[in-house]
């Protein structure tokens, strides 16, 4: 069965090097966050994977990342696959407001992709360490909804534990999850500047629930989804564009908790464990280094990564 992992990589900057979080060696041979994220898709299944980029970085983006990775799928049978998120890429009728600079968010970077994706997909971001649990977790859901019982609008969502996601140096972004008594998601609150505390976690002061899931934007979606997110993407050029024109964003986050709130879909939480690793601040990378040579040393991964990959 064909399912895809769509990797958003269009944050990263146009000048390569240092200083891009993306980018930064992590790895005992310079791996970088990226290498890691596709090894896992592909052990576990995913066949098919989609670059996320701008047209200004696909030139170094292909020699940095792109070919190494190309040739080393080729030998696997792994497709590879590009699409281009770009600001003037927007519904007929609107426009752009001078002065406007960034593209409109993680909602328009997936729907970059609507015509390179005819089959079930996983989403993630470029510099987001993710664990190897969720990615097979995603993958089964993927394939378990096909056949007489297909469902266009069952999604999921790998659901970590806040705890395993926060940073010693500094407040950071989450999506904190509501979820039933089934496993599914109610509601996503994007939650800023959650820091750790002795007791757990609060956000600006209020406690919060450390055990509590939240989002880190690793989804899994059906082909069917593309049309809503276009259907979303126009709405939200009728209304929250033209509130805040240079700096609205289209989000992924908040549009299927929007159509969770419409009763449009269903999204089933996968709980991992695993723990989350980021380069959020300069001096995350640091820990993350030493907790990949953990893992390596676990046996977890090989020195040679994608050595294990037949």
């Amino acid at each position: 069965m064909k399912t895809t992992l769509v990797i958003m990589a269009a944050g990263i900057g146009s000048r390569f090097g240092g200083g891009i979080k993306q980018l930064e060696p992590v790895g005992l041979n310079g791996e970088i966050i990226m290498d890691y994220s596709i090894h896992d898709a592909i052990k576990a299944g995913f066949n098919k994977i989609i670059f996320i980029i701008r047209k200004d970085i696909e030139a170094d983006f292909r020699e940095v990342i792109g070919e190494r990775i190309e040739k080393m799928c080729a030998a696997l049978g792994v497709e590879v696959g590009y699409a281009f998120q770009s600001l003037d890429d927007i519904p007929a009728g609107a426009g752009v407001t001078e002065g406007r600079s960034k593209p409109w968010g993680t909602g328009q970077a997936v729907l970059c992709a609507k015509k390179l994706v005819s089959e079930p997909f996983a989403v993630i971001n470029a510099d987001d360490y993710y664990g190897k649990e969720a990615f097979v977790k995603l993958h089964q859901y993927l394939c378990q909804n096909v056949g007489d019982k297909y469902d266009p609008n069952a999604f999921c969502m790998a659901g970590f534990i806040l705890k395993n996601t926060l940073s010693e140096n500094g407040g950071v972004t989450r999506g904190v999850c509501k979820v039933d008594a089934n496993g599914y998601l109610t509601d996503v609150e994007e939650t800023s500047n959650i820091v750790k505390t002795e007791s757990g976690a609060e956000a600006d002061g209020k406690a919060i629930d450390p055990d509590s899931f939240v989002s880190m934007n690793m989804w899994g979606l059906t082909p069917e989804f593309m049309d809503l997110l276009e259907v979303g993407f126009d709405e939200f050029f009728k209304t929250a564009a033209p509130a805040n024109p240079l700096k609205a964003e289209y989000l992924l986050p908040i549009y299927i908790g929007q159509l969770l709130r419409e009763e449009k879909v269903s999204v089933k939480v996968l709980e991992t464990k695993d723990k989350w690793f980021g380069v959020t601040y300069k001096e995350d990378k640091e820990f993350v280094v030493e907790s990949f040579k953990k893992l390596i040393a676990a046996g977890e991964y090989d020195k040679d990564l994608f050595s294990d990959l037949k």
